[in-house]
């Protein structure tokens, strides 16, 4: 990893990084965050495989990578999957949801993680976990935002399905959060 922040004109290990994925074109980007600065790209991933639709997942077992924003948790060395850092899904805003909605089982054990098979993670391939692993090793894995959008909104404006309502606003702050990583700042 060392060499892609150099080419950057970072520092290795960095103090902080933000994962921003896209579902709809299976793309993870890794930037980093000096403090005091802009943040800057270091490089984009293809996501081998992800499975669901646009939409925030609501319940355990319906396949739906979720949508929002994101701590990691952990590391997993000894993952089914290779590799895996956990997220914090559910967090605070996915469980105040699903109480005021009455969902008990909102899911779990969201990871993004090696091999190329997804029940609602994000799934790297090996290579690539290993990449993000080390980084996560190295630089403390309590210092990466991870951001998943359904498409990027950048690009256009995210559509916002009818149901439920609360997805606009969740929207709104993925997009907000999205708009601080502009390449060619």
């Amino acid at each position: 990893m060392s060499p892609r922040f150099e080419a950057a004109g970072q520092a290795y290990p960095p103090a902080q990084i933000s994962l921003l994925a896209v579902k709809d074109k299976a793309i993870l980007e890794l930037w980093a965050e000096p403090e005091n600065q802009l943040p800057v790209f270091i490089h984009s991933y293809k996501i081998k495989a992800l499975s669901g639709r646009a939409g925030p997942k609501l319940r355990e077992g319906d396949r739906q990578v979720p949508e929002g924003i994101y701590k990691v948790l952990g590391l997993n060395p000894n993952s089914s999957y290779h590799l895996s850092m956990k997220l914090n899904y559910p967090n605070a805003f996915d469980l105040m949801h699903a109480e005021n909605e009455g969902r008990t089982e909102p899911g779990s054990d969201i990871f993004i993680h090696g091999k190329a098979v997804s029940v609602g993670c994000l799934a790297m391939g090996d290579r690539v976990i290993e990449e993000l692993f080390v980084l996560a090793a190295d630089m403390g894995y309590e210092n990466i935002n991870v951001v998943i959008a359904p498409s990027d909104p950048r690009v256009a404006s995210l559509d916002i399905p009818e149901e439920p309502l609360w997805v606009s606003g969740l929207y709104e702050e993925i997009a907000e959060e999205f708009m601080k990583y502009q390449q060619g700042q």
